[in-house]
């Protein structure tokens, strides 16, 4: 039986764990070094496959994802999960969902899972909506008469009743969000494993998947594990927050302090030239048009000084009506602001475009932003390329306001305009 602190039964405890990839190889290794490794271990033996040091992270055609990670999580607790892309955090959740196994160390998990690592996790594209909710379910250990019970309420939250007898194969990307996660979070599990996946879902979705999370957590105490870069949402659902670099955890502790440790390590992400032809793109999009690379003028801008950059946009059709939203984001990964560029352009080749915003009302501090490529079409928009955290940059104070420094937590992200006075001194009567 598991473990307590402070009255809490332990729902995963993770001891020591390691895995190695095999650079060049899908999948990370064969099934006979897993056997060869599992069998070394279950008799105290050295690992026959090669091993890589404890401060190492590649060593030849060998790469440690993960390089010895301790964690304890309780029951009834929703903890984030944060770090740079590499970091090693969706290898984590694949090894507690169970898809590949350790190199070494042992995972205990006190629990039936329900997981949802990318779009369509679980599912058989030639099955309908419903009979995938059959066979998660069964999966899960649950009977025919338990899962009927549960499927009205699954129907209900997914959105998708329209189309839940037809075949999963046929789904949106956004719609496959939508259905996965209704089945991870109504089918019977003590532990949700969430990667970065809501993001595909739209904005109303995303809050009601939220809500759900942190109520399967507080009321119905249910564990819950979430990975995002969106420290707004790690704010809004996780009692507790773990950052990992290089396959190793660094911090672990209060979300506030964990977020201020994940945005220090991100200043070296700060890049004149930003390449996103290799990125993968989880959303619904049109991939008629593309956005290939960023490049900034500066990446340090003077408060007040305009933030200018070009953007490569591949197209495969000719239009008049593009136009991009911007999204910027402060360090700690809440929204500042949003704003849209005028209509522009581009032709069927590679074009290259210069934009410049406005940086009048941003208060000093480093930030990042959310590029989104779109057409407005008889008042339908169409979303041809999203781009998350396509690049980072900072204001500076060189222009300090009356001597004194801003404070960005305290004071905020945005810098009003003066407040007029509109009586400068004179005597008003009093009615």
């Amino acid at each position: 039986m598991a473990g307590t602190a402070e009255n809490r039964p332990v729902a995963i405890q993770v001891s020591g764990v390691k895995k190695m990839y095999k650079l060049g190889q899908i999948g990370g290794g064969t099934l006979q070094a897993d056997l060869q490794s599992w069998w070394a271990r279950k008799r105290g033996k050295e690992d026959p496959n090669s091993k890589i040091g404890e401060g190492e992270r590649s060593h030849g055609d060998t790469f440690m994802a993960l390089n010895g990670i301790d964690l304890t999580i309780y029951q009834g607790e929703a903890v984030g999960i944060i770090g740079s892309n590499g970091a090693g955090k969706s290898t984590l959740l694949k090894l507690l969902s169970r898809v590949t196994a350790p190199t070494d160390g042992e995972i205990d998990i006190y629990g039936r899972i329900a997981s949802m690592l990318e779009v369509g996790t679980g599912f058989n594209g030639e099955l309908t909506g419903r009979e995938n909710v059959y066979m998660n379910g069964a999966i899960l250990g649950m009977t025919k008469a338990e899962i009927d019970a549960k499927m009205e309420e699954i129907i209900e939250f997914s959105e998708v009743r329209e189309f839940i007898d037809t075949p999963v194969k046929r789904y949106s990307s956004g719609m496959f969000v939508k259905l996965a996660f209704s089945v991870a979070a109504h089918l019977d599990s003590e532990i949700m494993i969430m990667d970065e996946v809501l993001a595909v879902g739209d904005v109303n979705f995303q809050q009601k998947c939220l809500k759900k999370m942190r109520s399967a957590a507080s009321e119905s105490g249910r564990t819950v594990l979430y990975v995002s870069h969106n420290m707004s949402t790690i704010k809004t659902l996780c009692d507790r927050c773990i950052v990992m670099e290089s396959g190793k955890v660094v911090f672990e502790g209060a979300v506030d302090e964990a977020i201020n440790v994940y945005s220090k390590s991100k200043k070296h992400e700060k890049l004149l030239k930003n390449d996103y032809s290799q990125r993968k793109r989880n959303f619904e999009i049109t991939n008629k048009l593309s956005i290939e690379s960023a490049v900034l003028q500066s990446l340090e801008i003077d408060m007040f000084e305009p933030l200018v950059f070009t953007l490569s946009i591949s197209s495969s059709l000719e239009t008049n009506n593009l136009m991009l939203r911007f999204v910027l984001f402060n360090s700690v990964g809440s929204t500042v602001g949003t704003t849209y560029s005028k209509m522009f352009k581009v032709k069927k080749c590679k074009n290259d475009i210069r934009f410049l915003f406005s940086t009048k009302n941003v208060a000093p501090g480093d930030y990042y932003v959310d590029l989104i490529l779109c057409e407005f079409d008889n008042s339908i928009q169409l979303r041809h390329d999203i781009i998350n955290q396509a690049f980072y940059f900072s204001i500076t104070e060189s222009k300090i306001l009356y001597n004194m420094k801003w404070n960005s937590f305290g004071w905020g992200n945005v810098y009003f305009d003066e407040i007029e006075v509109l009586n400068d001194g004179q005597t008003q009567e009093v009615l």
